[in-house]
């Protein structure tokens, strides 16, 4: 029976995806920065849909008011959530891609055997 190296290996080289450092720092600075700024705008989503009386849902119906259409109440509390949850997910999504990239310095601790 032969021995079948691993699917990560046999697929292309794994999860991790190696870099020069410098690439590396931006990659992670970078992509912390925009999870973070995605995910403090759900909040601020989040908090628009369920208070009545928010910052960002008052400029929202003032905008709609300039223009002379009234919005309000559920249709806006829908919306409000669903963008939230799109920033969120987002920002969940920046954040596990740009965790995948390594430096080349760093090495790989699956290939190394002598760890029991």
């Amino acid at each position: 029976m032969s021995e079948e190296p691993d699917s990560d290996a046999a697929e292309g080289g794994g999860r991790d995806i190696a870099v020069p450092m410098e690439m590396y720092k931006s990659i992670t600075v970078f992509s912390t920065l925009f999870a973070v700024a995605f995910v403090l705008l759900a909040f601020v989503m989040f908090d628009a849909a369920t208070l009545d009386r928010s910052f960002v849902r008052g400029l929202v119906q003032d905008a709609f008011g300039a223009v002379g259409v009234g919005v309000g109440g559920q249709p806006l509390t829908i919306a409000f959530a669903l963008v939230g949850f799109a920033f969120l997910t987002t920002g969940s999504g920046i954040y596990i891609l740009g965790s995948r990239f390594r430096a080349e310095e760093m090495g790989n601790a699956k290939n190394e055997a002598d760890e029991t």
